[in-house]
């Protein structure tokens, strides 16, 4: 009986310093994950934020005025004229079907523009 307790005593000593041991060489792993998650959260955060504000920032090619859609990047004079004497438009694609503007043009601001419904 006595031997018995002493093995399980010697086994558990021996497993000790295993375990941690291992411990050990996890914990650097742990933090550094941790501390990836805390620096990824910001930017996941900041990434959302702007394609929120990306939304926001749309023009509306059915309500905006002529001041505004020359603030879009190759929207002159004569494109935001010919954009607002051609509404209302169901979608934002009819501005190079109805040949208001250039298929190229419209390409470079599809991004920006939105055909909102009253």
């Amino acid at each position: 009986m006595r031997a018995l307790a002493k093995l399980l005593l010697l086994t558990a000593a021996l497993m000790l310093p295993v375990a941690f041991g291992q411990a050990k060489k996890d914990a650097p792993k742990a933090a550094e994950k941790k501390i990836a998650e805390k620096k990824a959260a910001p930017e996941a955060k900041a990434a959302e934020k702007k394609a929120t504000e990306k939304k926001a920032e749309l023009i509306d090619i059915n309500s905006a005025p002529v001041d505004v859609l020359k603030t879009i990047p190759g929207v002159g004079d004569a494109y935001s004229a010919a954009i607002v004497k051609g509404r209302p438009y169901k979608r934002k694609d009819e501005l190079p079907q109805k040949k208001i503007i250039p298929q190229a043009t419209y390409d470079k601001i599809k991004d920006l523009i939105i055909a909102k419904q009253k």
